[in-house]
């Protein structure tokens, strides 16, 4: 899948680009600024695409989950005491 440079805009991504920006959007862990290094998208955009492509109840929905979720955002997130830690995952039968 070809990332986006920073200046592309939304309507040029592959239906598959889009796809993969609604999942990381839904994912707790995943940040806009993720999002934003790997598409090029702001979160103001990314905000935009899920309201474009979602039901407006889904959307609201995403909206009421993220909104002021601190692991949405880079910079919020390394002002808690969580740091790093909370952004990964291991699974119980995982070594290590």
């Amino acid at each position: 899948m070809a990332d986006l440079k920073p200046n592309e805009s939304s309507d040029e991504l592959t239906r598959g680009q889009i796809d993969r920006i609604i999942m990381m959007a839904w994912e707790d862990r995943t940040s806009f600024d993720a999002i934003r290094d790997q598409f090029g998208l702001t979160p103001g955009d990314v905000i935009k695409l899920m309201r474009r492509e979602m039901t407006a109840s889904s959307f609201k929905m995403w909206r009421k989950r993220t909104h002021g979720r601190t692991t949405k955002h880079e910079a919020k997130f390394a002002e808690t005491n969580a740091g790093d830690e909370q952004r990964r995952f291991r699974a119980k039968s995982q070594r290590g």
